[in-house]
């Protein structure tokens, strides 16, 4: 067993067996400590690190350090932390086995062993980001999209084949069973979970990382966890710790119950945005209150799947009754739910109502009967507009200057234009519904807002309401269990008949996987530059994601996704204003046909039941039998395809092995100047490949045609791709090249203009290192990792912004490429930087932690501006990969050296 210094290690009596646990109430008894003080996500981590306790890697201070976590600390440490398992969806999971395919080759072209680089805790690879809507509204749109899903995507199944018999540890959920979190949710989190050390029965609290943002959305089942970069999954993977800084913790008191006809989403759309108006980067929130009790452990998962978009590390909901109730309800053993109850109260981890509140850093109190109906939209998932808001703010979208809106002139705001579709004449105009979408884990892990969204479709079908022909319509729910109690409720029927037939099971529409709109509707947008809409159920609504020729983009609960199809456009105020005309040409209001509370109530009593879950998970990995059809060489080494367009051997090694231990600090260029709120998206694409990008035309060099590009976010096995995608997005603005749109630039110092990658390339020829500039918020969204790697294949050295978002700097250390910022009260503008200079930085070596370096920027004229900066690498681990050139060459250098 580990060391047990502080004497914590006893024997539990459970209605299961004994088990072996890290006692913290003997920790604080043995210290004098009040660990009720704690907030619960903190006494988590203090767990952790008394199981994990070696001397060496966890130290006596580092445990001290939490036990003594104070809430107003200004400069806390970093300890070590050690997730439980890892999880990981196909889009961010395939680069990190291709990763790690790669390590092994590094490995054995240096004469050391592959099979030691092998996940050392338990891994799970959910396929669920590769679905496209090519079809809808169809009673075999699902068949049909499954089937094309194969096509475009055997080679990178093949490959996960190959991992899934290569690597121990590693289970891969095969495609149409659900999405990652759902699935995570319903099934794969054990909440306590158990190992065997020694012969003894170890448990301990489940917890984990995840290579995609919204892994947070388990901690509304009381499970720490929060999305990572797939370098830092990579490390967790293989036994290494990962540091954390000790955050703040942001205590969130709930009070009172939602209203009739507010849903969880309108809770969650309400609280995105007052946390990024608050500010809580890099905290923790923690939720509590008497306000828990009114909400289900789907409406707290949903609150707390959205956690990336308020700014924060992790929204934690302590275990309590409804944990259990919600265990009990999906199907868990008996055995286990006792488990948790009996660990949980053991170790002060259970919130029962006469729980004293933590201490908390700050507390925030929000009454749930303040809540209104709300979208967010049309451009950030933070940017909360009423439902009676939601015509006007359109209005003044449209006509707002650039880059904050659209810039119409008012004359041109109201043009409208007619087109023939399917054979009848319809009117579209700026605002026009064009997707709208049940998708993403968000609001699919919820059978409130879906048996909601099914009750109304049943009610508009009964005055006579139909959605517009114009409205592309798609239902993909985040797993099996939800067309099986929409099923029992009667209600998959009048949903597609609305035209949200099942179109498959995945993210789809959320990540960009929206599929084609009908082509003259597509032709009629790109004629008349119509400023048209998607209404999803999502958690992402940055411009460009969904469907590149929709400009406004908008959140909402699925019910409101169904009665923005019957509308058709966000030019109607649904508060107000009628849905449309009922059989006796009367007005339909959706007030008129919004299911109750008692309803929708009912309807979960009576169809979600275990047997559903149980039925569902019975055979989750065993997949359909195209998935059982692939197969793959067994072999410790993967064998590279030269001609393969979807999985390449990366050149990281090479590349970061060349790399001098502090990056360069020759003459940098600017490779383009970037604005605030600059999202992953933007840097590295999900959605689809142009015919005419850079990527478009490498795939077309290779012989694949455009119908067959797939998405960028498919092709992240193959870092040719991925280089030409990077910077690629169709709505970035490089301020370098003013009042364009796109992955455009000038090369300097003769002021050509060219594409990112051309320039990024004739500067790599002529030896010259890049830097990014850019504004607030860099890198927010989802935590892939290319979008770091991107940056450092096409040359990018250095990134100085004004703040970056938690996973991308940490992507960024973790790929060698230096994140900077400017001191506080400064950016750009103010030191009237233009992005033509050339930067040098002075006084990095020797690198240290936050140090404070110099940047002299030239200017055309050869004058010099000198200004302070500060590095954006935060913990002394950190400090030592970047300084071996990186993450994960400096993991081979360590096998070999042992």
């Amino acid at each position: 067993m580990n060391n047990d210094p502080f004497q914590t290690r006893k024997t539990l009596h459970t209605s299961g067996g004994d088990v072996t646990v890290y006692s913290l109430p003997a920790f604080g008894l043995q210290q004098g400590a009040d660990l009720n003080r704690l907030p619960f996500s903190i006494r988590i981590l203090l767990e952790n690190l008394l199981r994990k306790f070696d001397g060496k890697n966890v130290t006596r201070e580092d445990v001290l350090a939490v036990a003594n976590w104070s809430p107003t600390d200004p400069d806390r440490p970093a300890v070590p932390f050690y997730p439980g398992r890892v999880v990981m969806q196909d889009f961010t999971g395939v680069p990190v086995i291709v990763d790690l395919a790669a390590m092994r080759s590094a490995v054995a072209k240096l004469g050391g062993d592959p099979s030691r680089i092998n996940p050392v805790i338990p891994v799970d690879l959910v396929i669920d980001h590769s679905l496209q809507v090519d079809a809808a509204a169809m009673p075999d749109a699902m068949r049909r999209n499954v089937e094309r899903e194969y096509e475009r995507n055997r080679e990178r199944y093949e490959f996960l084949r190959w991992g899934q018999q290569a690597f121990e540890n590693l289970r891969i959920v095969p495609p149409s069973s659900g999405i990652i979190h759902q699935v995570n949710l319903e099934y794969l989190a054990g909440v306590v979970l158990t190992s065997t050390v020694e012969g003894q029965t170890v448990a301990y609290p489940d917890s984990l990382v995840g290579s995609d943002s919204h892994t947070t959305m388990i901690n509304g089942l009381g499970v720490l966890g929060w999305g990572v970069g797939g370098i830092e999954a990579t490390a967790a993977m293989l036994g290494q710790p990962l540091d954390l800084v000790l955050p703040d913790v942001i205590g969130i008191r709930l009070s009172g119950s939602l209203r009739e006809g507010v849903t969880p989403t309108d809770l969650t759309l309400t609280l995105t945005q007052l946390l990024r108006k608050i500010g809580v980067v890099n905290k923790f929130i923690e939720y509590f209150g008497p306000g828990l009790a009114s909400l289900s452990l789907a409406d707290r998962a949903m609150v707390a799947n959205m956690t990336p978009e308020n700014g924060s590390t992790m929204g934690f909901f302590p275990v309590d009754e409804q944990t259990l109730a919600y265990l009990r309800l999906s199907g868990r053993s008996d055995e286990q739910v006792a488990l948790v109850e009996a660990y949980t109260k053991a170790q002060g981890l259970f919130c029962a109502d006469e729980t004293p509140a933590p201490t908390y850093t700050q507390v925030v109190e929000l009454d749930l009967a303040s809540i209104e109906p709300s979208l967010a939209g049309p451009r950030r998932p933070q940017d909360r507009v009423p439902l009676a808001g939601v015509k006007s703010g359109f209005a003044v979208f449209l006509t707002l200057p650039k880059p904050t809106g659209l810039g119409l002139e008012a004359v041109d705001a109201t043009k409208k234009v007619t087109l023939s579709l399917n054979e009848k004449q319809v009117q579209l105009g700026h605002g026009a519904v064009v997707i709208a979408a049940i998708t993403s884990c968000t609001n699919t892990s919820d059978p409130f807002v879906m048996l909601g969204a099914g009750l109304l479709a049943k009610k508009a079908l009964a005055r006579g309401l139909r959605s517009r022909s114009w409205v592309k319509t798609s239902l993909t729910p985040g797993s099996r269990v939800v067309t099986a109690y929409l099923e029992k409720a009667g209600l998959v029927e009048p949903l597609a008949e609305l035209g949200f037939t099942l179109a498959g099971y995945g993210c789809a529409t959320c990540i960009g996987n929206s599929g084609p709109l009908a082509a003259e509707i597509e032709e009629s947008i790109k004629a008349n530059k119509l400023a048209v809409a998607a209404v999803i159920s999502g958690n992402r609504n940055f411009e460009g994601r969904v469907h590149p020729l929709v400009q406004a983009n908008y959140l909402a609960s699925p019910a409101l996704v169904v009665a923005y199809a019957l509308a058709g456009s966000t030019e109607v105020d649904l508060s107000s204003e009628p849905l449309g005309m009922d059989a006796n040409g009367q007005p339909v209001y959706l007030r008129d046909i919004w299911p109750t509370t008692a309803e929708i109530n009912a309807a979960i009593a009576a169809h979600v039941t275990p047997e559903l879950y149980r039925a569902n998970y019975a055979d989750l990995f065993k997949g359909d039998e195209e998935w059982q059809s692939i197969q793959s060489q067994p072999s410790a080494l993967y064998a590279w395809r030269a001609d393969s367009s979807y999985i390449q051997e990366p050149p990281f090694f090479d590349v970061l092995f060349e790399q001098s231990k502090t990056g360069a600090t020759a003459p940098m260029r600017v490779l383009a100047f970037l604005g605030d709120s600059v999202t992953t998206d933007h840097i590295s694409p999900a959605g689809d490949i142009p015919s005419a990008s850079a990527a478009g035309q490498y795939l077309k060099s290779l012989g694949v045609a455009p119908i067959d590009f797939n998405s960028y976010g498919s092709r992240r096995g193959n870092y040719q791709v991925l280089t030409r995608g990077t910077l690629a997005n169709i709505r970035i603005k490089n301020k370098l090249v003013p009042g364009v749109e796109g992955s455009v630039t000038v090369h300097l110092p003769d002021g050509t203009q060219m594409s990112l990658y051309d320039a990024a390339m004739q500067y790599k020829a002529e030896g010259t290192p890049l830097i990014l500039l850019a504004g607030k918020e860099y890198g927010t969204g989802s935590s892939r990792d290319w979008a770091a790697k991107g940056p450092l294949l096409l040359g990018v050295k250095a990134v100085l912004a004004e703040s970056f978002e938690r996973i991308h700097r940490s992507n960024l250390v973790g790929m060698g490429v230096l994140p900077l910022t400017y001191l506080p009260g400064e950016n750009a503008e103010s030191l009237g930087l233009t992005g033509l200079e050339t930067f040098e930085i002075e006084g990095l070596e020797p690198l240290e932690v936050k140090k404070l370096v110099t940047i002299r920027a030239y200017s055309e004229d050869c004058r010099a501006k000198y200004f302070k900066v500060q590095v954006c690498i935060n913990t002394p681990s950190e400090l030592e990969y970047f300084g071996r050139g990186g993450l994960l060459p400096s993991f081979v250098k360590g096998i070999m050296e042992k």
